[in-house]
Parts: structure tokens; sequence; C-alpha cells
């Protein structure tokens, strides 16, 4: 079936992705003054329980993707998907139904789990998949997801808002549970990573997984030397190997993996992309904005992104590669809030009329996200901490980043209000200075992965080098000069760990 079949199961299984967007989204909406009938049924709950509200989902969703590292290993990459899409439908019950606030925490909590299972295993799910010049598509389709549900929790947070009676918020949060469904039944007939199935000595499952997914009729000796290399890899690893936590930080380049990991995943949260998100109207507020047209401003922006993710991960991030993008867009954004900045102390909305900085402070803010965010850490943050571990921890290593992810979720859900409040325009000197760490974080530590196998990572990290491994991709006549370059590129890594080994 070939690529339209591959594009299609990871467009699927991104369903999850959609579901981590639109729970995330949806509730900003549910909370909000627009919606009078969650005021009224929780008799007028303070900041301090709306707060809990949003953070008790991030929290969940931390211990979620912790499970899912567990999960993955035993019970296999589709199946953990739809163990998350089952809890995502309990989840969405509980907040459906709940009939005091404490119910609707719980719901919020066991959404969570689901979403933090969903956004660790997905993109995982995606890379495992994915031939080497397509994974940044592919995986890429996780952002596009999650941005998507936020789309729609907008749109439907928009037209809700006009309901007088429960439904106003009742329905906005049920909603959900149609993708839930459809994911959990739908991965029935997907197939199982590969590399899962290898791992698991059903090597015949995994070798016509591999041509469903990558067979055109002219790429036979492609199928058998990726096939090859993902064989002697995994036996190899199996073979020499543990795959324990610890190995997380056993040698130098293995502790450069998690680094990296967790570093991509904590860069993203510093971008300020969730004050951004999470915060939207209270942004727009301070630039003199009110009602519907915040929610509308809110659905354009959610819009726009899309698009421009859309684009991103199709026709430019498998061609430049994962830093460039990261580093571009860090210095972006840096510069989006300077200006953002600019404006609102110059022309504080509640007592500003320029309506040109008003224009000119939604337009920054939808810069920031839409644009510089959309393009850099947006979707690459999910590529790259499932491209560069090794089979034998790809999980636990996946895992570990996710939580990096929503732990400091949590901390800025939790200080982002306060910091609004009390410095408000200030408030964005803070992520000012992050980002431009972020940019130097990535010019100074990240290296490039772009176009290389899941295999290759090691040479690329200068880890451990498995000589059949390299040999195995060439056993079909590939050609004497690509053959020769790679030996080269072996024994130069391998020249590396002799001199690490000696000092």
């Amino acid at each position: 079936m070939g690529v339209w079949f591959n594009f299609f199961v990871a467009t699927f299984a991104a369903i999850g992705s959609f579901l981590f967007g639109y729970d995330s989204g949806i509730i900003g909406s549910v909370i909000s003054p627009n919606f009078k009938q969650f005021h009224i049924y929780f008799k007028d709950p303070n900041d301090n329980t709306l707060g809990a509200v949003v953070s008790t989902f991030a929290g969940g969703c931390f211990f979620g993707a912790m499970a899912a590292g567990w999960l993955a290993d035993r019970v296999g990459r589709k199946r953990t998907i739809q163990i998350g899409s089952l809890v995502a439908v309990f989840g969405t019950a509980l907040q459906t139904g709940a009939r005091n606030i404490g119910m609707l925490m719980g719901g919020r909590v066991v959404a969570g789990l689901a979403v933090g299972v969903l956004s660790m295993i997905v993109p995982l799910y995606q890379s495992e998949i994915s031939p080497p010049h397509l994974r940044g598509f592919l995986t890429g389709m996780t952002q596009f997801m999650i941005g998507l549900g936020f789309f729609v929790a907008n749109w439907v947070g928009y037209g809700c808002q006009y309901l007088d009676n429960d439904a106003q918020w009742r329905v906005p949060l049920g909603i959900q549970i149609i993708p839930a469904i459809l994911l959990f039944l739908g991965m029935f007939g997907l197939p199982f990573s590969p590399r899962w199935l290898i791992e698991k000595g059903r090597n015949e499952e995994a070798l016509a997984v591999v041509h469903l997914l990558h067979d055109n009729a002219t790429n036979s000796e492609f199928i058998e030397s990726e096939f090859n290399k993902m064989l002697e890899q995994i036996k190899y690893e199996k073979s020499h190997m543990s795959s324990k936590i610890s190995d997380l930080w056993a040698t130098k380049p293995m502790l450069k993996r998690t680094l990296t990991g967790m570093a991509v995943q904590i860069c993203t949260q510093f971008t300020g992309i969730n004050v951004s998100t999470y915060f939207q109207p209270s942004l727009y507020a301070a630039l003199g904005y009110s009602g519907n047209t915040i929610l509308l401003i809110t659905g354009i922006n959610g819009a726009l992104g899309q698009v421009v993710t859309l684009v991103f991960i199709y026709f430019i991030l498998d061609r430049v590669g994962r830093r460039l993008p990261l580093i571009v867009g860090a210095f972006g954004m840096a510069a989006c809030l300077s200006i953002e900045a600019a404006i609102n102390a110059r022309f504080p909305g509640e007592t500003s009329t320029n309506k040109s900085a008003q224009q000119a402070g939604v337009a920054f803010i939808i810069l920031f996200g839409s644009l510089f965010f959309s393009t850099s850490f947006g979707p690459v943050s999910w590529v790259y901490q499932s491209e560069i571990f090794p089979m034998r921890i790809r999980a636990i290593g996946t895992s570990v980043s996710t939580m990096s992810n929503w732990a400091i979720n949590v901390m800025i859900s939790q200080i982002s209000p306060l910091g609004l409040n009390r410095l408000g325009w200030k408030f964005y000197l803070v992520f000012i200075c992050t980002n431009l760490a972020n940019a130097l974080i990535v010019i100074f530590f990240f290296p490039e992965t772009k176009g290389k196998t899941l295999e290759e990572m090691d040479a690329v990290f200068g880890d451990q080098v498995i000589d059949h491994a390299a040999e195995a991709n060439y056993n079909k006549k590939v050609g004497l000069d690509e053959k020769e370059e790679s030996i080269e590129n072996v024994e130069n890594v391998r020249d590396v760990q002799d001199v690490e080994r000696t000092t």
C-alpha cells in the first residue's frame, strides 16, 4: 500500500493528539465568564478552584506519560493507544456528568491520565512506522492534530456560549467522547509497530508490516535494507544490552540523549506557548478587547496556526532538518514577545484608545503562536524526542521526555495567573529570556537528525555502533561508494569511542 497507507495510519493514530488539544482547549472556554451556566451550576467557583480545574489535568498527564512507557514495552504501541482512548472515554464521562466540582476535577485527572498516555505514545508510534525521509512530516502530524483539537475547541466554545442551560458546558465537554471511541475501535485495523514486533520475536509479522507501510513496488531493495537494519539492531541490543531506566544515564552518549529529549520538551514549555494558549482571553483583554470578540480572535488564531503547521511539516521540516527551525523559532518568539511587552507597557488596554496599538498587539500574539511556534518547537519537539533513543529504551526515554513537558506545564499553569495579574506586561520579560536561552541550548547541544533512520541515531550521538547492523544495510548491493562512506563513518565513531574509553 505504501506511503498513502503510512500517512493514513500516522494521521489516524494522531486522533489521540486531537484529544490532547481539544481537552486542553475546551476547558478555557468552559470556565470563562461567557459560560454563565457553568458558574451558576458550580456556585461561582473562585480563581483558585478554577486554577485547580486546569492544573489537575496537567498533573494527570504527568502520571499518564509515566505509565505509558511501561505499557508501550509490554503490550505494544498500538494497544497502549487503545488503553489511552478507553481511559479518555471514562474521563470524559466523569466531566460531562459532573454533579459537583470535586467530580469535575476527578474527571479532569482521569482525562489527564489518558492525554498523558496518548501524548507520549502517539509520536513514538508514528516515528517507528515512518520512513526516514517522511518521519518529520508523519510524526509532525502530532502537533497538527493538537492544534486542530484546540481549533475545534475554540469554535465549539464560541457556539455553545449561546446555550442557556447546563448543555452550555456539558455538550462541549462531552463531544470528545466521539473521537476517543473512534480511536479505540479504529486501532484494531491498524498495524503494530514493526520494531516492537521484532523485539517480541514476531519477525514475519514485522516484515509484512514494513511492506504494508513502505512498499511502492519499486523499492524492494530499500525494504530489505530497512528491515535488516531493524532486525540486526534489535537482535544485538537484546543480546548485549539491558533495558533498565538507569540506562538513560549509564553512559555519556545515553545521558546526552536523555538530556536532549527532556530539554526539547522543557524548552517547548518555556517558549511561553501555554501562557498564550490557556490565557489568550486575558492577553486580549489587556489589549482592550472584550466579550465575543476575544473568542473570535482566538478562533482565527487557531485556524492560521493549523495552516502554517501543515505547510511546515509537509514542505519544510524534512528538508531543512530539526535544528534550524528551533533556532529561528526561538529568536522569532523572543522578538514577538519583546514587541508585545512594549505595546502593553506603552498602550495599556484599560486606558488606551489607540486602535493601531491594539491591533498590532493582537498581530504579534498571532505571529508568536501561529507562525514561530508552529514552525519550530510545536511540531519539532514531538519528532525529536521520539527519534533519538535506541529501541531498547525508546519507550522509557520518550516517557521521561514527555513527563518533563507536563511537569513544567503544571508549574507554568500555576504561576502564570499570578504573573499576569501582578506583573502585567513585565511577565513577558521572563519568556523573552527563556526563548533566547532556548536558542542557545539548541545551537550548542542539539545534534541534527534529519534523514537518519532510527537505527542510525547511534552514530549521531557517538553511542553504540553495531557492526552487523551497519553491514546488513549494504548486503543488497546498494553501491560501493555509499558502502565505503558508511564504513568510514562507523570507523570514525569507533575511534571516538576508543579515545573516550582510554580517557
